[in-house]
């Protein structure tokens, strides 16, 4: 399980800002990527939460949700989230991994502070105004990554369930953008829609047949 041992070391509890920062949304096929930056003060936030934040892979939706919401009701004395996102035209413009890091950016910039020093899951670092150490599973040690993987995820999902009323068929409220059976049988049926990244593989093999 996360806990603050990351956070400890860069100076949490010496009065440094140390924010985590995930992504959600590097391999769907469509909708864009979203970052969030999470600062917690583990001294404000009501022990019950911080014992369940966790990667968020590892929580049903309904636990991402009810959590997500717990932290933004604990801003901005005990809690600050900060997103970003990366738009479809931005991914295929740059690449997903650069189009990450772009959204991670972005999510620290949007947190209303610079921070000291944050902590970014997985082994690639964003250009920040402070120092960044990445760490491959984040979300699972750092209690800011998981939040900030909680966030994420909550963010992104919610965005392509929205999608999903404006471009039915595609099962985007159930599948995020992901290239499920269901998706792929939309895709071939359906077309390609601008919400498609057409730098990935499988859209762009659409339109090759479709021309």
């Amino acid at each position: 399980m996360p806990d603050f041992s990351l956070e400890t070391r860069l100076g949490a509890n010496n009065g440094r800002v140390v924010v985590g920062i995930d992504e959600a949304g590097r391999g769907p096929w469509a909708g864009p990527v979203v970052a969030a930056a999470a600062w917690l003060d583990r001294n404000a936030l009501d022990p019950s939460l911080l014992a369940r934040l966790d990667d968020s892979k590892r929580l049903s939706p309904a636990a991402r949700e009810g959590l997500y919401r717990r932290l933004v009701a604990a801003a901005p004395g005990g809690a600050r989230i900060g997103l970003g996102e990366a738009s479809v035209a931005e991914i295929d413009a740059l690449n997903i991994l650069q189009a990450s890091l772009l959204a991670m950016a972005r999510a620290v910039a949007g947190l209303g502070l610079v921070p000291d020093a944050a902590l970014v899951d997985g082994n690639r670092a964003p250009d920040l105004p402070c120092p960044v150490e990445t760490v491959v599973k984040g979300d699972q040690r750092s209690l800011s990554v998981a939040a900030a993987s909680i966030a994420a995820k909550v963010t992104r999902d919610r965005h392509m369930a929205e999608l999903a009323r404006l471009r039915p068929g595609y099962g985007w409220e159930r599948n995020q953008g992901y290239g499920t059976a269901e998706h792929r049988a939309a895709l071939s049926r359906l077309g390609v829609t601008p919400e498609h990244r057409r730098s990935f593989r499988p859209v762009r093999e659409t339109l090759d047949i479709t021309r």
